[in-house]
């Protein structure tokens, strides 16, 4: 198998693991079975968000200095 197909499978395995885990948690009545992935799921949306704002916010305006001009459409 080759490097590709193994970490596509262990990726798969654990996230099987995972959500069997968090049903069992979830059965058990264990709000930390809710509460920790709900709370990693807000951090990682917080940090794209973040990155994608700071990515926006410092990017520099490559097209000022373009300047384009319109061709006259022919209507035939």
């Amino acid at each position: 198998m080759d490097r590709t197909r193994l970490t596509g499978s262990i990726l798969m395995a654990l996230a099987a693991l995972q959500v069997v885990l968090f049903v069992l948690g979830v059965l058990r009545r264990s709000y930390a079975a809710l509460a920790i992935p709900v709370t990693l799921l807000v951090g990682v949306i917080s940090v794209l968000a973040f990155w994608v704002g700071w990515t926006l916010a410092s990017m520099e305006d490559d097209l000022a200095g373009l300047e384009f001009e319109a061709e006259p459409l022919d209507e035939a």
